[in-house]
């Protein structure tokens, strides 16, 4: 890469992290990471091959059994010595971060500590594995259950996360006693490869982790590989889909997570600065690149909306972006160029299907980052249902406004869309409130909770269109997702009486 003036620069060169240590692509092609501040490629990433992708698998394979018949609170006490080792690096894994996504340095905090929530969940690895146990279930007959590992288990991650979601997969399967193989977005690889060196630093055996950088084609190679049991994704609805459908299909288990068109419902007796504060953060915070993101704002009746709008635009004209080391920016750059043509193709398809754009953030530029990746933010009013940038997911600084006349018809538009990810309810209300969160079909909700993210206890998921699968991400069903149950009966010869029983045994 040539800086401007004509300088040569030395761009690093990203591999894997396979038996303990990162070791070089060997496939010959290479993803450019970029600076979303500055436009700049900074590092090229290898993309593995099938082989590459075999190779992490079988490592994996020889490691975990001896991995699995460890306790499980020694398991715990690996998982204990890596948060400790995370925390101590936070302010370093947040700039790494924020170097690759563009999101701002507090953002990246966030994205990290809310990783470390789940690692913090699996310490509890000892009683989550409990089974269950009765004694004299029959004539001296005992039965217990017990849950124990599949395997391998492998995760694909998204770019908008790059700390946060690799770690709600590896660690409560590695706590499990799984091995685990991580495909993060080559979009962001850094961070993903330093939380598995501080893996091996707490004590992780070698193999147990391991990070395989790629494109379509690892994916495809882990989904097809007899070696690994299940495979967790999260990514845009399509992708979710297809990995979803050739991982059944190559018999494994499966949970896939995908898109989302988040909406937040304004009561006419809501809170109105509440309100107003809630949707600049969920919708604009990490320049609009989550998928718990508010993308849809329904103020109830014409005089709420007015009165939203009126405080609504100043704000989103005021919004504070800049790139991501600017600790007071209300967010920073988009991921990539080809993310922020999107985003601004989307804005045009919204003006020419008739939506009111009230702030438009297209030309938003930086002075000193000009070549970064920055899009000011953008508010549509008077959007209908019909409309592609309602029912499509933007992934920006896009905030769009449906007007209802009523409750039932506000109600309607998060229970008719084919997105189920998180809703919101803004109201002092609290029958409304209670009608809402039970008749809703939405995974998450919200009640004057504009990001309703569950605590690390709880699990993660969507409906409908957003999620493919029995079981969520993290809590409870992270330990059913990574284990399988045993069931023993067990019954001892002393004083039983000889001979064959043809009959279906019973415990009468």
């Amino acid at each position: 890469m040539k800086r401007p003036g004509g300088k040569q620069s030395m761009v690093k060169e990203i591999g894997h992290f396979i038996g303990g240590k990162r070791v070089a692509g060997k496939s010959g092609r290479f993803a450019d990471v970029y600076n979303p501040s500055t436009g700049e490629v900074q590092a090229k990433v290898a993309l593995a091959t099938k082989d590459e992708v075999r190779a992490a698998v079988e490592n994996a394979a020889a490691a975990q059994p001896g991995w699995a018949r460890e306790n499980p609170q020694k398991r715990a006490r690996v998982m204990m010595k890596f948060i400790d080792l995370v925390n101590a690096e936070k302010e370093s894994l947040a700039q790494m971060l924020s170097s690759e996504h563009g999101k701002t340095i507090p953002d990246s905090h966030g994205d990290i500590q809310r990783g470390v929530e789940v690692a913090e969940f699996a310490l509890g690895i000892p009683h989550l594995l409990k089974g269950e146990y009765t004694q004299g279930a029959g004539p001296g007959i005992d039965m217990y259950s017990m849950r124990q590992p599949l395997g391998v288990a492998a995760g694909v991650t998204p770019f908008n996360f790059p700390a946060m979601i690799p770690m709600w997969k590896f660690a409560p399967a590695i706590a499990c006693g799984n091995a685990f193989i991580l495909k993060p977005s080559e979009r962001d690889p850094s961070v993903p490869l330093r939380l598995a060196e501080l893996m091996i630093e707490a004590g992780l055996p070698a193999g147990i982790l391991n990070v395989i950088n790629g494109d379509k084609e690892s994916v495809d190679a882990i989904l097809d590989d007899d070696i690994i049991q299940a495979v967790g994704f999260v990514g845009s609805t399509a992708i979710a889909e297809y990995v979803y459908s050739r991982g059944c299909a190559a018999g494994k288990r499966v949970q896939c997570f995908g898109g989302a068109k988040n909406h937040m419902i304004i009561m006419p007796d809501a809170d109105m600065d509440q309100a107003v504060d809630a949707l600049i953060g969920a919708g604009y915070g990490s320049a609009g690149e989550r998928c718990m993101a508010i993308s849809v704002a329904v103020p109830v009746g014409e005089d709420t909306a007015n009165r939203l709008m009126s405080k609504l635009i100043p704000r989103v004209e005021n919004l504070r972006i800049g790139p991501s080391t600017d600790r007071e920016a209300d967010y920073g750059p988009v991921v990539t160029q080809q993310a922020l043509d999107r985003i601004r193709d989307y804005v045009e398809i919204g003006i020419k299907e008739g939506a009111t754009l009230a702030v438009d953030g297209r030309g938003f530029t930086m002075q000193g980052y000009e070549n970064g990746y920055f899009m000011g933010g953008c508010l549509f009013d008077n959007v209908t249902k019909d409309m592609r940038i309602y029912k499509e997911e933007i992934f920006g600084p896009v905030l769009s406004v449906v007007r209802a006349k009523t409750y039932e018809e506000a109600i309607d538009l998060p229970m008719s869309h084919s997105y189920g990810n998180g809703v919101a309810i803004y109201t002092r209300d609290g029958d409304a409130a209670r009608d809402f969160a039970d008749r809703i079909n939405i995974g998450m909700v919200g009640v004057n909770v504009p990001i309703p993210v569950p605590l690390a206890y709880y699990t993660f998921g969507g409906w409908k269109k957003s999620a493919f699968g029995d079981l969520n991400q993290h809590g409870p069903d992270s330990v059913r997702f990574y284990t399988r149950t045993k069931t023993v009966t067990s019954r001892w010869p002393s004083g039983i009486k000889d001979g064959a029983e043809f009959s279906i045994p019973t415990m009468g």
